[in-house]
């Protein structure tokens, strides 16, 4: 390929990490090294194979199930959270739990408890086959019904029509699921909604980044993993609006015939993707002649969450303070 001198490289901010994937990686690091390997993690602790891969080789033991856990011994919870269905296997089975479920989507939890309780039928707008929305749908499973559409919102039937409410996976399209709720309210006038939306903080900004700059670029890069629900969204809202965009595991993903004639590339991360993996692609792209490199900050963004008490425990009683994935000390 023939390289131009010139070319723009546009950084999105925010972008990568959000404050849920650091406190669940975080919390994974400090139970390795407080209480030793091996530590066993339910599922992917975030959806990101280079972050999966580090941990299992500083310790971690990734399982699908918690039978697949020694009785008795330590395990994590993913940031995606889980169904009441597992925390009762790993009582059975006297495990040691840390959650390191995302505090927000605790927050869709409590509410599915909450509204199933007074009695709601529930709609739970997801991915059906997301970590994260089977967590959630073990909460109230007899009278939730999963709607990843507008098309689904035809089939869906409920005993009460003025007894329904919605709840939304955190990680979804603020634009999908816009016009999917707006399909729920035609169909259900008297739906119910969470008092404030479940699509988190790092979702939206960082899809937000996109909107706002993807007309000054010919090319959208998302670096995230296949199976990471907010990376897939940053492409889809890229291509919503008119722009080539791709997702890449790392910057050995990137297809050369992809920057053909393009003069501008707009490069973010889905909320579970490392900075050192963006970082990779910018070197990269640099000497791919993308070297008018240029952060575009869309909006601060300083959220952080508390560490679960067996960890804040741990790190208290620590000779000196933990130093988190972002570099920040943890005390």
């Amino acid at each position: 390929m023939n390289v131009d001198s010139g070319k723009t490289l546009l950084l999105l901010k925010p972008r990568g990490f959000c404050a849920g994937v650091v406190r669940a990686i975080d919390i994974v690091r400090i139970a390795l090294e407080t209480f030793g390997a091996p530590i066993y993690v339910r599922k992917e602790i975030v959806h990101n194979r280079f972050v999966v891969e580090e941990l299992q080789a500083k310790g971690a033991i990734f399982v699908d199930s918690v039978e697949e856990v020694p009785a008795g011994e330590r395990v994590i919870y993913s940031a995606h959270g889980v169904s009441p269905e597992v925390r009762e296997a790993s009582k059975a089975r006297k495990l040691r739990v840390i959650d390191a479920t995302c505090p927000l989507v605790t927050k869709v939890h409590v509410e599915a408890v909450r509204f199933a309780k007074e009695g709601y039928s529930l709609i739970l707008i997801g991915h059906h086959d997301h970590d994260e929305v089977i967590g959630t749908l073990g909460e109230a499973p007899l009278v939730t019904q999963v709607v990843g559409s507008v098309q689904d919102v035809e089939k869906v039937h409920v005993a009460n029509p003025n007894k329904v409410a919605y709840l939304t996976q955190t990680t979804l399209s603020l634009d999908e699921t816009r016009d999917i709720i707006e399909a729920l309210k035609a169909k259900f006038p008297n739906i119910k909604g969470p008092a404030a939306q479940d699509i988190c903080y790092a979702t939206e900004n960082r899809q937000t980044a996109v909107k706002q700059t993807s007309s000054d670029a010919g090319l959208l890069l998302v670096v995230g993993s296949v199976n990471s629900s907010n990376s897939n969204r940053l492409v889809e809202v890229a291509r919503n609006l008119g722009t080539p965009s791709y997702l890449i595991e790392n910057f050995r993903a990137i297809r050369t015939e992809w920057l053909e004639g393009v003069k501008t590339i707009a490069l973010t991360a889905g909320a579970s993707a490392p900075e050192i993996l963006v970082q990779e692609a910018v070197t990269y792209l640099i000497g791919a002649g993308f070297n008018n490199v240029q952060e575009v900050e869309v909006m601060p963004e300083n959220v952080r969450f508390g560490l679960p008490p067996e960890i804040a425990d741990a790190v208290n009683n620590a000779p000196q303070s933990f130093v988190s994935i972002e570099g920040a000390r943890v005390s």
